[in-house]
């Protein structure tokens, strides 16, 4: 805790950049925690845009968030390109007064439409008062635009994985919920069977595909609830809140409990014994900390993004990584039982991804821009 706790001295103050997504806002506020929890005087700013979901993310959390102008960087030439430097200067000056306005001592960016001000102004604003330190995270397996521009400058810059595409970055994993960090699964697993409404003892799957559900997932295996039941496997399935699913289970097979959205993800963790989603980079990293086996079904778009970040979970068998295409109701009816109903082979892929998982990754960000900030009150 700082020397400057409880003394009258202004706490330090931190800024948090990581609005847009799920895959952004989730670690800034897994480090927003830990801030809180390491330096309960600091101040807290996360900044945003009203374009992402942070907008009723993180006020639900507790935490000031600042709006600023988003800055989206098109990929191809056009009208938008040629719109960005008037859209950058725009949102950097605004991120300034933010800066000024709370006195911020350092700056944690994640990436995304936000980051990429926040390293500017911050830069910017060492020109008339005392530097600005930028801690970087970088949650993906290949680094986006916005983290490196920032990391050319940046105090310090961490990732979740090696050969980020981000030069000398020390590799952390990605931040955690506390829930999710410390979460101990068999001590609450009869808990969270109850509160889904769950069988007790029988094998169960859960299935998830992010906030909005995962269409593909749903059309394969809600269609396959008949042989999972006959296979003695229950099912806990978020189909996502604009979709619906109708799966027919055979008289006396487990629950198949399907829900629009799974507001307790700590509760889903310690019911399942087997989870099937996709491989966004926050998925991966709670599911590899709580130490569950997964099969995960990467997202057929970008640059093979969500395949990167599942890989290194594979690589020490830790997860199955399945193609998009080739999931289908026939495959899960065939693969999914017989995975499921091999303990042996559950515990072991458990044991290889709680291996490679991070339930320290919060505490250390957090700890490198609270040391910054330090270094700079010091000044």
């Amino acid at each position: 805790m700082s020397k400057n706790s409880g003394s009258g001295v202004r706490p330090l103050s931190v800024v948090v950049a990581g609005g847009g997504t799920a895959g952004h806002i989730e670690p800034a506020l897994a480090v927003a925690d830990a801030v809180r929890r390491l330096e309960p005087a600091a101040r807290i700013t996360a900044l945003g845009t009203t374009r992402g979901l942070e907008t009723t993310i993180v006020p639900d959390r507790g935490y000031d968030l600042r709006l600023i102008p988003p800055v989206p960087l098109p990929r191809k030439p056009g009208v938008e390109l040629a719109k960005t430097p008037w859209r950058v200067a725009r949102s950097v000056a605004a991120t300034r007064k933010v800066f000024a306005e709370v006195d911020a001592d350092v700056v944690v960016g994640f990436g995304g439409y936000v980051a990429l001000p926040a390293y500017l102004a911050a830069r910017a604003h060492a020109r008339r008062s005392r530097r600005l330190p930028v801690v970087i995270h970088e949650a993906n397996a290949s680094a986006g635009i916005a983290n490196k521009v920032g990391a050319k400058f940046a105090d310090r810059v961490l990732a979740a994985v090696a050969d980020s595409g981000l030069a000398d970055a020390q590799v952390v994993g990605i931040p955690v919920r506390g829930a999710i960090a410390t979460l101990d699964r068999a001590a609450i697993r009869a808990q969270a069977r109850q509160f889904f409404g769950l069988a007790p003892d029988t094998p169960t799957l859960l299935v998830f595909g992010g906030s909005q559900g995962a269409q593909r997932l749903n059309e394969a295996v809600a269609p396959a609830a008949t042989a999972l039941g006959a296979a003695g496997v229950g099912v806990l399935h978020a189909y996502g809140p604009k979709n619906s699913i109708d799966p027919i289970s055979p008289d006396g097979a487990p629950p198949y409990v399907g829900v629009s959205y799974l507001n307790r993800m700590d509760l889903a963790y310690a019911a399942a014994d087997l989870v099937m989603c996709r491989s966004g980079a926050m998925t991966v990293a709670e599911i590899s900390a709580t130490g569950l086996p997964a099969v995960y079904v990467p997202l057929p778009h970008g640059n093979g993004e969500q395949r990167l970040n599942a890989l290194p979970v594979e690589q020490v068998g830790g997860c199955v990584i399945v193609d998009n295409d080739v999931v289908t109701a026939e495959w899960v009816g065939r693969e999914i039982p017989a995975l499921i109903n091999d303990t042996d082979r559950l515990d072991a892929m458990g044991a290889s991804a709680a291996g490679v998982g991070h339930r320290d990754a919060a505490v250390a960000v957090a700890n490198a821009a609270l040391e910054l900030a330090r270094e700079r009150r010091s000044r």
